[in-house]
């Protein structure tokens, strides 16, 4: 039977106004959930509601906080093979990926039940004698997330479990076509005993949850925004929350490179470039965009990727291969418009394009009745092309070449992201140059563009976001504000900058 799922708003489910129907990819006709749609007032009432339940969750020791983040683990370990399943259900990614992503999840609660303990303020020496001074990391309130689908268990767990460790509420928004996905994790996080309230999920499309946030807004009813999701709606979250004098944490889109250096390992080259280029289908905001490769050493790099390429598994996301199909029919249809972009002074490697069919076949395999398609190299790609400059969410990656590194990095730097990037060389000095020069939020030496760890900093600049970072302690900035206090036991009134003691050195003193 088809899943039915609501928003649950306060422990209660929220009756949808339209419905929509979650699809698998790999089978289109095969309906995984109905998804009750809410709307604008349901998304503010979700944030009042949170408002409310956030008051007492923050009077709960963070050390207990802690434990309760434990109980998330635990129970997500303990259905983790159910978990992975169904995403590989919704969204077609390939099983053994759905299960480390799910994996990522325990990761990150393994890190924050500890946090909940080191949660720590500062003692601070005063300028003035018989005083002392502090600080506090205080919730911030209700955080309101919002997700995209390409990661529907694992993202949303590097802003939630933070959040709730520190004392805050939430309202949670899941990309509509991973809705089963999310609904599922919300219940493994209400079942770790979570209060009613504290944690909230939310159905919408994407206008009307942006009205509701923006109301919301309006009642100060939220006071921190995590958006993961493309560099356009990004934008639009920014420049809302900004109105009110907020800063969102944005996690947007990527055009990785990554450069090959005439010293590189082109078989451990090629491996990676496989992986971050072409896994998850390209559908990851860490996926390769660009190789920049030097030309020394680029017809053979190009012959060996092409290679590669060609023989690499597409298929049904149960089975054994590198990719399953696209996420959703409307990214299908966005990564057809891309395919539009490769122009006459390139040249395709790599063998087919477009949709994987009976008359378009990847060796036996036909894709029947799911949203299947080659994988593309792009040789040939100029620095002025849409391929080279704009993010391109599928399997398409683009080559170019360099002769020099400082010009790898200027071509790295040119399109303006600035989230993940990578560099093949033997070389350290090659690696740290790579490093001081590159904008990206996150550089890999001899791997792929792909692949965080729940303690490392997840995040990136320019196009790719505001410079928040997720992940790790540094996420707890994002969810936590800084309260100072002084406390004066002096017993008279002292001002600082004033009263403060003066000891005078002779700085007319020689030798």
């Amino acid at each position: 039977m088809t899943r039915q799922i609501v928003s649950v708003v306060g422990g209660k489910d929220a009756a949808g106004m339209s419905t929509y129907q979650s699809t698998n990819p790999a089978r289109t006709s095969e309906v995984v959930a109905a998804v009750g749609l809410a709307d604008a007032d349901t998304f503010a009432a979700a944030c009042r509601t949170a408002k409310e339940a956030q008051r007492e969750w923050a009077k709960v020791p963070p050390p207990v906080r802690g434990r309760v983040i434990a109980s998330i683990g635990r129970l997500v370990e303990a259905n983790a093979e159910s978990l992975a399943r169904l995403v590989t259900e919704e969204i077609g990614k390939p099983y053994a990926e759905a299960l480390g992503e799910v994996r990522e999840i325990v990761d990150t609660c393994d890190f924050f039940l500890g946090e909940g303990r080191r949660l720590y303020g500062q003692t601070v020496p005063s300028e003035m004698p018989d005083k002392n001074l502090f600080t506090f990391r205080n919730p911030v309130g209700v955080a309101a997330v919002i997700t995209a689908g390409n990661f529907p268990v694992a993202v949303p767990s590097w802003y939630l479990v933070p959040a709730l460790l520190c004392g805050n509420a939430v309202v949670w928004k899941p990309a509509e076509y991973a809705a089963a996905s999310g609904h599922a994790l919300y219940r493994l996080f209400a079942a770790a005993g979570l209060p009613d309230g504290v944690l909230n999920v939310v159905f919408a499309d994407g206008a009307e949850t942006f009205r509701g946030l923006e109301r919301a807004l309006e009642e100060g009813t939220v006071h921190k925004v995590g958006f993961t999701g493309s560099s356009e709606v990004g934008r639009k979250v920014g420049e809302l929350t900004g109105r009110h004098l907020q800063s969102a944490c944005l996690e947007l889109g990527g055009k990785n490179p990554m450069v090959i250096m005439p010293d590189a390992d082109l078989d451990l080259a090629v491996e990676g470039a496989l992986f971050s280029g072409f896994g998850t289908a390209g559908q990851r905001c860490t996926s390769l965009g660009t190789v920049i490769v030097h030309e020394s050493v680029h017809d053979e790099f190009v012959a060996r990727f092409a290679r590669a390429v060609r023989e690499a598994a597409i298929g049904a996301p149960d089975g054994d291969v590198l990719a399953g199909p696209l996420l959703d029919q409307k990214f299908a249809e966005r990564y057809e418009e891309y395919l539009t972009w490769i122009q006459p002074h390139h040249e395709v490697v790599s063998g087919a394009t477009g949709r994987i069919t009976a008359d378009n076949p990847r060796g036996a395999f036909t894709g029947e009745g799911g949203l299947y398609y080659h994988p593309v190299v792009v040789d040939g790609v100029r620095p002025s092309d849409r391929l080279f400059l704009e993010e391109t969410f599928g399997p398409v990656v683009g080559v170019t070449t360099f002769r020099t590194l400082d010009e790898a990095l200027e071509l790295a730097n040119l399109p303006g992201y600035g989230l993940s990037s990578s560099i093949y060389t033997t070389e350290a000095t090659n690696a740290f140059r790579f490093r001081e020069g590159i904008s990206a939020g996150m550089v890999s030496v001899n791997n792929s563009t792909s692949g965080a760890e729940a303690h490392l900093p997840f995040g990136g600049n320019g196009k790719s976001g505001n410079g928040s970072r997720q992940s790790g302690m540094w996420v707890l900035d994002q969810f936590t504000r800084w309260q100072a206090m002084n406390w004066d036991h002096s017993g008279r009134l002292q001002k600082a900058q004033m009263d403060v003691a003066d000891i005078t050195p002779d700085l007319g003193f020689r030798l």
